[in-house]
């Protein structure tokens, strides 16, 4: 189940940007949003 949790969540980004450049911006908006928790 944990690894299936894990496949979807970095599936996720690479169906939404299709581009590497979009993915570089989703990897990037993600780390700033994990970072505003803490």
């Amino acid at each position: 189940m944990k690894r299936l949790f894990l496949l979807a969540l970095l599936a996720a980004p690479l169906a939404a940007c299709g581009t590497v450049d979009g993915f570089g911006q989703d990897v990037s908006r993600a780390s700033r949003t994990v970072d505003s928790w803490f």
